[in-house]
């Protein structure tokens, strides 16, 4: 892997300035005056495991071999000790192939399903589910420092977000260093782009910590605890389920995490308070979401 010659610097952060995730266009304010501005592209990406299409996901269209691999991983298609042969991308056609070593037998259970950019797929749902019986996430201790200097670090980082809103960002942290910046349209893309580079770059999960500025639902809980991180920070808010399974698998889970102020709903023993809050301040963000 890669390291940056300047610790704070990104291993993979937004491609703000890349072509084709952004278009420009033009419309009419409140007051009828005219506006230019940049919003956001998402189009259909196809992931096919071996010779089987799975899914058809909307994304922005960056990174989509981790996409493909990330998606597979957190379905519980692609194992830890699975080889994977090759992922081949088609920009034209929007496909991307993994090939693995060893004939699979998921692919039946998500052939032709689309997944769509407003994040719910029911469809998968119960497959992540079973994936959770046997995952115990490791009490790694979680400094408030570092949860404070993070989210000012990501903040203000330059992103899509800020750029054009509409769009999830979900960033892999170790410490008080962000490491990878992934956005799309969809959170659940987000994470699964961070899966994919995690998988690809063989990134140990156990002292990492996942920051999405998505909602704290059960399927986000559920995918960062099947990527065996163990710790979940938001600047959004939580669901009852999310929480619940948390605490199932001993997840820290942090949420409405904004300047000097967060909440802890599960993980409050591994929380050390070695920052004083009023030294951190709200940092603004533009765009929605």
């Amino acid at each position: 892997m890669t390291r940056p010659a300047n610790p704070t610097e990104y291993l993979i952060a937004p491609q703000v300035h890349a072509a084709g995730l952004t278009r420009a266009v033009t419309g009419t304010d409140q007051n009828g005056q005219a506006i230019n501005l940049s919003v956001i592209e998402e189009r259909p990406l196809t992931i096919y495991l071996n010779a089987r299409e799975i899914v058809t996901a909307m994304t922005i269209g960056d990174y989509p071999q981790y996409l493909a691999l990330g998606f597979l991983r957190n379905q519980g298609m692609l194992h830890e000790n699975e080889t994977v042969n090759g992922v081949d991308y088609d920009a034209e056609l929007g496909v991307v192939v993994v090939r693995t070593d060893s004939k699979t037998d998921y692919e039946d259970k998500l052939a032709k399903k689309t997944r769509t950019s407003g994040c719910a797929v029911g469809t998968v749902f119960g497959d992540m589910m079973e994936g959770l019986e046997n995952v115990t996430l490791p009490a790694t201790p979680v400094k408030t420092s570092d949860l404070y200097a993070l989210a000012a670090k990501i903040n203000r980082t330059p992103s899509l977000y800020l750029a054009a809103g509409a769009i999830h960002g979900t960033v892999l942290c170790k410490g008080d260093q962000p490491l990878a910046y992934m956005e799309d349209v969809g959170r659940h893309n987000a994470v699964d782009k961070i899966a994919g580079w995690m998988l690809s770059e063989k990134i140990t999960p156990d002292d990492k910590t996942l920051y999405t500025t998505g909602r704290l639902t059960s399927e986000m809980v559920i995918k960062t605890a099947l990527m065996g991180i163990p710790t979940l920070v938001s600047r959004s808010g939580f669901t009852a389920w999310g929480v619940e399974i948390a605490n199932q698998v001993g997840l820290t889970l942090i949420g409405r995490m904004k300047g000097q102020r967060f909440l802890c709903l599960c993980g409050e023993s591994r929380l050390i308070r070695d920052a004083e809050p009023h030294n951190f301040t709200d940092t603004p963000r533009k765009g929605s979401q």
